[in-house]
C-alpha cells in the first residue's frame, strides 16, 4: 500500500509523508469506486482540490466528465443559473437556454468548491439533486435529471453555520456521507521543509535560477511558523524569496522578514514578568484573591479595635463595605448562624503588635455583650429608629436589623 500511496502521490503531484496526509489519500481512494457523496474539510490553502481529483480518477466515472465550480466565486444572483442551467427570457440576459454544470456533467464528477458558501434556497435545489437526481433550470417548470457524483469542499465550520442558520442541516448529512479532513500545514511539521525545496526547485526552473538553500536556524524557523495560509501562503513566500534575494543561502533572519505577524490569539499563553499586572494563570488569579482577602481582615481587626476604644470613630464608605461584605455573607456566610469566632479582648494585648500572621482565637462572650451592649444604647439614644441607630454604630440598616433579630434585642 506504501508503494501505492507513492506512485499516486507522484502523479498528483503530492508532496508530505505526514500520516494524516496518507490517511486522507487512503481514504480518497477507498471511497473512489462508490457513488457516495464526499465532504473534504480543512483550512484555506491546505490543497483540497487535489482530493476530489483523485476521487475521479479512481472511480468508474473517470472517462466522464469532471467539473469544478468555486462556489463562493459566483455572485448570487446568478448561481442557480450556473449550477441548473435557464430558460431562454427567464431573466434580464437570458437571451438562449444555457445549460447548468449538473446538465453538463452528467455521468462524471461535479466538484463544489466552498460549499459552505451557498444561498439557503440554493441549497434546497442541491439537496433534491442529491436525493433523487432531479433538479429544473431557472425559469421552467420541466424536471430534468442528472447521473452525477457529487464531492463538496470547505473550510467554514459548518456545524457552527447549521447553529447559526446558514446551512442546512439535512444538506450537510446527506454531503457528508464520507467525511474526508486535510490536515493544517502546521500539524504537518516534518512536510514543511519537503514542500519548501519542491517550491523551490520548480522556481529556479521558472526562473532560470539557482535553487535557493536553508541554513540550520532558518529551516527550524520554516517549520515552527504556524503558516496560517497553509501550503499556498508557503508557494508565495517561496516565490518571493526566489525571485528578490540574490544570496540562494538563506539565513533566519532573511527567512524572518518574509514572514508576517501572526495573530497571537492562537498561541500559548506567555509567561507574565512579575512585575506586570496581568494576571495570566489560574494559580496567580488565587494567590491575588487570596493575598487580598488576607490584607481585608487585617484591617478589619484594626478597625474593630478602633470601634471598641472609640466610638466615635468615622469609618469611610469603602470600610464600611468591607465590614458588610464579610458579615452579610460574600466572604463570610452568617445566613445560617455560623458564629464567627471571637478574637482576644483588645485589652489583652498591644495594638502594636498586630501583624500579618496567623490570628490565634479563643472562645469568647465578651465582644457578643459588648456589641448587644452597644445595639441597645443606640436604639435607646434615638428612641429605637433604626436607621439612626445604624449610623450611629457606622453599619447598615440591614446589618443592624439582623444583628437585633440574632441577639433577640428589644427596641
Amino acid at each position: 500500500m506504501k508503494m501505492d500511496i507513492q506512485d499516486l502521490k507522484q502523479r498528483f503531484e503530492i508532496i508530505g509523508n505526514s500520516s494524516g496526509l496518507h490517511r486522507a489519500i487512503e481514504v480518497a481512494v477507498q471511497v473512489a469506486p462508490t457513488d457516495l457523496s464526499v465532504l473534504i474539510t480543512g483550512e484555506s490553502g491546505t490543497g483540497k482540490e487535489v482530493f476530489p481529483q483523485i476521487i475521479h480518477q479512481f472511480s468508474t466515472r473517470k472517462h466522464g466528465k469532471y467539473v469544478a465550480v468555486n462556489c463562493g466565486a459566483i455572485p448570487e444572483g446568478t448561481i442557480d443559473s450556473e449550477l441548473f442551467g435557464h430558460e431562454k427570457g427567464s431573466f434580464t440576459g437570458a437571451f438562449s437556454e444555457r445549460k447548468g454544470y449538473f446538465q453538463e456533467a452528467d455521468e462524471g464528477t461535479i466538484f463544489l468548491d466552498e460549499i459552505g458558501e451557498l444561498p439557503l434556497a440554493t441549497q434546497v435545489r442541491l439537496l433534491r439533486v442529491l436525493e433523487t437526481g432531479e433538479f429544473m433550470r431557472v425559469g421552467s417548470s420541466k424536471v430534468l435529471k442528472s447521473n452525477v457524483r457529487v464531492i463538496a469542499a470547505t473550510n467554514l465550520d459548518i456545524p457552527k453555520a447549521i447553529e447559526e442558520g446558514k446551512f442546512r442541516e439535512d444538506l450537510y448529512y446527506r454531503l457528508n456521507t464520507v467525511p474526508i479532513h486535510i490536515l493544517p500545514l502546521r500539524q504537518r511539521p516534518e512536510d514543511i521543509h519537503l514542500l519548501f525545496r519542491k517550491f523551490t526547485r520548480d522556481f529556479a526552473e521558472k526562473y532560470q535560477m539557482p535553487p535557493l538553500r536553508l541554513d540550520e536556524d532558518a529551516r527550524i524557523l520554516l517549520e515552527n511558523y504556524r503558516w496560517p495560509g497553509n501550503v499556498r501562503q508557503l508557494k508565495n513566500i517561496t516565490e518571493q524569496i526566489s525571485i528578490i534575494e540574490q544570496n540562494r543561502d538563506i539565513t533566519a533572519d532573511i527567512l524572518q522578514r518574509y514572514l508576517p505577524a501572526i495573530s497571537t490569539k492562537n498561541l500559548p499563553a506567555l509567561f507574565n514578568h512579575p512585575e506586570d499586572k496581568n494576571y495570566s494563570t489560574e494559580r496567580e488569579i488565587l494567590y491575588k484573591i487570596l493575598f487580598d482577602m488576607k490584607r481585608d481582615v487585617n484591617e478589619l481587626k484594626k478597625l474593630v479595635l478602633d470601634l471598641m476604644e472609640n466610638r466615635d470613630y468615622q469609618i469611610s464608605v469603602d470600610q464600611e463595605r468591607m465590614i458588610q461584605n464579610l458579615y452579610d455573607g460574600e466572604e463570610i456566610n452568617l445566613s445560617t448562624n455560623e458564629k464567627l469566632p471571637k478574637p482576644v479582648h483588645y485589652k489583652d494585648f498591644d495594638r502594636k503588635n498586630i501583624q500579618d500572621t496567623e490570628e490565634v482565637v479563643e472562645e469568647s462572650l465578651l465582644l457578643e455583650d459588648k456589641e448587644i451592649e452597644l445595639i441597645t444604647k443606640a436604639l435607646e439614644k434615638h428612641h429605637g429608629k433604626r436607621k439612626y441607630a445604624a449610623n450611629e454604630l457606622g453599619i447598615s440598616e440591614r446589618t443592624l436589623y439582623r444583628k437585633i433579630k440574632e441577639h433577640n434585642i428589644k427596641g
